[in-house]
C-alpha cells in the first residue's frame, strides 16, 4: 500500500482557545494528522505555557510543542471587534476548543447558543476542571488539584510517606488525549445528524478512569487501594531494582509463566512449586521474599548484564531511563519516536513525534510553534478583512 500524501484531518478546521495545557494539547494532536489548528490568544497576556520551564535565547521550549502545527493570531475576546472577529472565524470552523471558566464566553455573549447560530455545525469542546456545572464548577482547576481528587496521589508513593503528585501535568495529558478523542466522537456524529453539539471535558474524570476499579472495588468490597511504592497489590516480583554499576531496572510479573521464568532465571526455581506462588496475588503477598530473591540477582550484575540475561531467559525487563536515555534508546530509534524538526527561532529541534503510525494517511510535524500573534494578519485577510478592517480592529485593542 502506498502511503497517502494528504493527512487524515486535512481540511478539518480547529480554533484554539485555551491556555496551559489539555485543551491546547487537544488541539495539537488534532493538527499533527492534519487539521488546520489556529491559535487564538489574548494580545497582551499569551498563552502562560510560552514561559513554563526552560527558555533558550528568551524562547520558551515547551510551546514548540505544544504550538507545533499552529498558526497563530491574537484575539480579545472581551472587545466587540474580538467578538465579531470570532463569530465570523466560528461559521467557517469544525472545531472550538476553550478552557475558560464555566459563564466567561457567555459573559462576551460567545456562548453555545450563539456560536451555534453562526455555525450549527460546530463542535465546542470546553475543557475545565471540574466540568461546566456541580458545586465546584466556578472554581479555578488545574491538572494537580485532579490528580489530588481522583484518587491517584493516595496511592501514589511509599506507604510510610504522604501522598505523591506527579512531577508533570499527568491529569492534563490524559484529558487532552481524552478531548481529542471526545472531539473526533463528536465529529462522527455529526456525520449522522448533520449537527455539531458540546464537549463538556473535566479534567477530574480521565484520569479517574485511567486509575481503574477503584470505584467498583469499593462499591463491592468497600475496599480502598493503599499505598504500596513500587510494589503491586496483583502480582510480583515487580518494582525497580539496582544493578551492579548503580543503575535501576523495572521489572514485571503480570503473566504467570514470565514470574516463572524470573524465578528460574535468579536461580530461585523451588519458590514456583510454593503454593502461593500459583496466583499474582498470593505472590504479591510474599514480595518480600521474592523481592530479596530478585533484587540480589540484579544487585550482582551490570544493568546490561542483566537486561541480556531477561531477555535471554523471555523474562519482562526494562532500563529505568532518563531523558538522556531515551533520546539513544534503539527502540525509540526504530520506531521515530524522536523526531527533527526545523525552526526558524531556534535552528533544528528534537521533539516527539506525532503519537501514532498510520500506514497509509500518516500524520506529521509541520513547523514547531510559532511566535505570538505570528500569523494574525494573514489569517484576517484570508477571512475577508481588509487592511483598514485590521487597522480599526488594532486601534481598539482587539489584536
Amino acid at each position: 500500500m502506498t502511503a497517502s500524501t494528504t493527512a487524515p484531518l486535512t481540511g478539518l478546521r480547529v480554533l484554539d482557545l485555551a491556555t496551559l495545557f489539555a485543551g491546547p494539547m487537544a488541539a495539537t494532536l488534532l493538527g499533527d494528522f492534519g487539521a488546520e489548528v489556529v491559535k487564538i490568544e489574548h494580545p497582551g497576556k499569551p498563552d502562560p505555557s510560552r514561559g513554563h520551564g526552560p527558555s533558550k535565547d528568551g524562547v520558551g521550549l515547551w510551546w514548540k510543542v505544544l504550538g507545533r502545527n499552529k498558526r497563530t493570531m491574537t484575539l480579545d475576546l472581551s472587545k466587540p471587534g474580538g467578538r465579531a472577529t470570532l463569530l465570523r472565524l466560528a461559521a467557517t470552523t469544525d472545531v472550538i476548543i476553550e478552557n475558560f471558566r464555566p459563564g466567561t464566553l457567555e459573559k462576551w455573549d460567545l456562548g453555545w447558543p450563539e456560536l451555534s447560530a453562526v455555525n450549527p455545525r460546530l463542535v465546542l469542546a470546553r475543557v475545565t476542571g471540574f466540568g461546566q456545572f456541580g458545586p465546584y464548577a466556578h472554581r479555578p482547576g488545574f491538572g494537580t488539584l485532579a490528580e489530588a481528587m481522583s484518587g491517584f496521589a493516595a496511592i501514589t508513593g511509599e506507604p510510610d510517606s504522604p501522598p505523591t503528585l506527579p512531577p508533570f501535568g499527568l491529569a492534563d495529558s490524559i484529558a487532552g488525549l481524552t478531548t481529542a478523542y471526545a472531539v473526533m466522537t463528536a465529529l462522527a456524529a455529526r456525520e449522522r445528524t448533520g449537527e455539531g453539539q458540546v464537549v463538556d471535558m473535566a479534567l477530574i474524570e480521565p484520569i479517574l478512569a485511567a486509575l481503574g476499579p477503584q470505584p467498583l472495588w469499593y462499591d463491592q468490597l468497600g475496599h480502598v487501594q493503599p499505598r504500596t511504592g513500587n510494589r503491586s497489590p496483583n502480582n510480583a516480583p515487580r518494582g525497580v531494582y539496582r544493578t551492579a554499576d548503580g543503575t535501576w531496572v523495572a521489572v514485571s510479573t503480570s503473566a504467570q509463566s514470565v514470574a516463572e521464568r524470573v524465578m528460574h532465571l535468579v536461580g530461585r526455581p523451588e519458590l514456583v512449586d510454593e503454593p502461593w506462588f500459583a496466583s499474582g496475588a498470593e505472590r504479591a503477598r510474599h514480595a518480600d521474599v521474592l523481592d530479596e530473591a530478585v533484587g540480589g540477582w540484579i544487585a550482582a550484575r551490570t544493568r546490561t548484564d542483566v537486561l541480556a540475561a531477561f531477555e535471554k531467559a523471555e523474562a519482562a525487563v526494562a532500563p529505568v531511563q532518563d531523558v538522556r536515555d531515551v533520546m539513544a534508546d534503539p527502540q525509540y530509534q526504530a520506531l521515530g519516536t524522536i523526531i527533527t524538526v526545523d525552526d526558524p527561532e531556534l535552528g533544528p529541534l528534537r521533539m516527539q513525534n506525532v503519537l501514532f503510525r498510520l500506514s497509509a494517511t500518516p500524520g506529521a510535524i509541520r513547523w514547531a510553534g510559532r511566535p505570538h500573534g505570528a500569523d494574525t494578519e494573514e489569517i484576517l485577510t484570508e477571512l475577508g478583512l481588509t487592511p483598514d478592517d485590521v487597522t480599526a480592529l488594532r486601534a481598539q485593542g482587539a489584536l
